[in-house]
């Protein structure tokens, strides 16, 4: 019974857009899987893990019989990919599913398609607004290096989204730096504050493509849905109390330096090869003009970096972890940027003229 003929590539296509939610190891062999069903000339692949849903369909001239299967994906995949360009079958037979191509034959176990979890929509009130893929691409690159990775503090591994009024937030943390980001929305909406589960925000990140076409996003108490192209992806949110970003953000820093953000960079990636493998400081020493970046680690060895920027403010003497100013300025494009001070017990403020919605925190440290 033939489920589907097509071309290689109009399966391999949506099949590997689902298949990187799906853990290596399960309780539920069935959630190894990825469900295909056939509906008229559109062949659906659907993956969850539980917690994320993807879905990714794909329209076919051929049809076949509409009946659902699930079959191994990472098997699945591997299989198309090393198939060459060209038609291929997926037939059911006997409870397998045949892959034919060429000369080519495969036999896969199958599950039934009716034990397969599906997550469901929420009943309750749903913000919904869009924006284009490459926007919301640009702001997640932004921010999401920050979010926590397996902190016990459970609501920092996630990335928070704030709707209100006519505009978005994005603002993640690991409880050491902060990133926050903001844009304008054409809609209207009524408050509404989620933490989006780090493996949604990577999946998507993944996924959005550089384009103009709309990603359309809607929000409720439980749920974040993201639907662009040929895919939705179904999120629960992580429940819990995020911390008040408006506090930790700096409003009252005097001392300003304006420093070439790739030269910067520069020095810091140099500097870092002599910081300590455990605490990864750096020491940034500012007098008038002139900043000072040195690193040291326990074989007593040392590196200096001198660097001129704008800076007339009182001489400071402060450490920061190397790798979270590196993340920010490998993540966020621009010339300059500004970094403003209070003492050296204080957290920095960077900032972008480039990017004027933009900004990091990033906590200082004993060196």
């Amino acid at each position: 019974m033939i489920l589907v003929k097509a071309k290689r590539d109009e399966l391999l296509g949506p099949l590997s857009a689902v298949s990187g939610i799906i853990e290596r190891r399960h309780t539920l062999p069935i959630l190894s899987n990825v469900l295909i069903e056939k509906s008229g000339d559109t062949l659906s692949f659907l993956a969850t893990d539980i917690e994320i849903q993807i879905v990714a369909r794909s329209s076919l001239e051929q049809t076949g019989d509409p009946k659902g299967v699930t079959v191994g994906a990472r098997k699945l995949v591997e299989i198309l990919r090393s198939l060459p360009e060209g038609e291929v079958t997926l037939a059911m037979q006997d409870k397998r599913l045949q892959v034919k191509s060429g000369r080519s034959r495969f036999s896969l176990q199958t599950l039934p398609a009716e034990d397969f979890p599906r997550l469901s929509r929420p009943a309750g009130e749903v913000s919904r607004f869009s924006m284009p893929q490459k926007i919301l691409r640009k702001l997640l690159a932004l921010v999401q290096y920050a979010m926590a990775q397996q902190d016990i503090r459970y609501y920092l591994n996630g990335l928070l989204l704030v709707v209100e009024e006519k505009q978005l937030k994005l603002v993640a943390t690991d409880g050491h730096r902060l990133a926050y980001c903001s844009i304008a929305l054409e809609a209207e909406l009524s408050r509404q504050e989620v933490i989006v589960p780090r493996k949604t925000i990577l999946e998507l990140s993944k996924l959005l493509m550089d384009t103009d076409e709309p990603v359309n996003i809607e929000i409720s108490a439980t749920q974040a849905a993201f639907t662009f192209g040929s895919i939705e992806l179904v999120s629960k949110l992580v429940d819990g109390k995020f911390p008040d970003y408006t506090r930790v953000i700096p409003k009252d820093h005097k001392n300003t330096a304006t420093i070439d953000r790739e030269l910067l960079r520069q020095s810091l990636s140099r500097a870092a090869i002599l910081s300590n493998e455990k605490f990864r400081g750096v020491r940034w020493v500012l007098a008038d003009g002139m900043l000072k970046i040195v690193s040291s680690n326990a074989e007593q060895e040392e590196a200096n970096e001198e660097l001129e920027v704008k800076y007339t403010g009182v001489a400071l003497d402060i450490g920061f972890n190397v790798t979270y100013l590196l993340d920010v300025l490998n993540n966020v494009a621009g010339g300059e940027i500004e970094v403003s001070f209070g003492d050296a017990a204080s957290s920095a403020l960077i900032h972008f003229p480039a990017e004027k919605d933009f900004k990091y925190v990033v906590m200082p440290m004993r060196i």
